[in-house]
């Protein structure tokens, strides 16, 4: 007995069935796709903040957090910048050639502008939290201290510039990431697409 295939019904079939498959890996693969995008809470936690300094007094510091970091703003006094020229023979990188920081705070203040100091509170060695000593001679640090953040962890030491000391574990200057004014009062950290150069 022989039976006639009908070439017609079964091209019919095997192109409903590689349809079917098709429309099947794809409503598979959707939901698997979709879990690669970040949350809505990893987009913000990777989002530029705004800080007012406003209201920050010479000489103190403002702690904020950024893609779970501490970002430090200090508000340099006019002696706190003369301690910064004259730490310069200390220091391991004093140009900041080997450290993270956007071109415009590549210089001695390693700030946009020289009265404020925006870095990363977190100390290049092994990420611990350096302190700040801004007073110049601090006996819990040494008598010749001249004032800036020290991580007591491992004894790292950083200038009011963030810029790292010669002799101490931290391979680097604290990081300065990217930011930008607003206004007067206002910064953006996580955002130096208006700064001016």
């Amino acid at each position: 007995m022989s039976e006639e295939v009908d070439q017609g019904r079964r091209r019919l079939l095997v192109a409903a069935t590689a349809l079917t498959g098709a429309a099947g890996a794809v409503l598979a693969a959707t939901p698997f796709l979709a879990s690669w995008k970040p949350s809505a809470r990893a987009k913000a936690l990777g989002a530029p903040i705004e800080v007012d300094i406003s209201k920050l007094e010479a000489g103190a510091m403002l702690n904020v957090e950024w893609r779970g970091k501490p970002v430090w703003v200090v508000r340099r006094t006019p002696e706190m910048l003369k301690q910064v020229e004259a730490a310069t023979p200390l220091l391991l990188d004093p140009n900041s050639d080997g450290s993270v920081q956007p071109r415009y705070a590549k210089n001695a203040d390693r700030s946009a502008k020289p009265e404020y100091l925006v870095v990363l509170g977190v100390c290049t060695h092994l990420g611990c939290a350096p302190m700040a000593k801004f007073q110049a001679a601090d006996v819990t640090v040494s008598a010749d201290w001249p004032g800036g953040f020290y991580c007591p962890c491992h004894g790292s030491k950083f200038d009011l510039a963030g810029r790292v000391f010669k002799g101490v574990p931290a391979p680097s200057n604290l990081t300065v990431p990217p930011y930008s004014y607003l206004n007067d009062g206002r910064i953006l950290v996580g955002s130096d697409a208006t700064q001016a150069a």
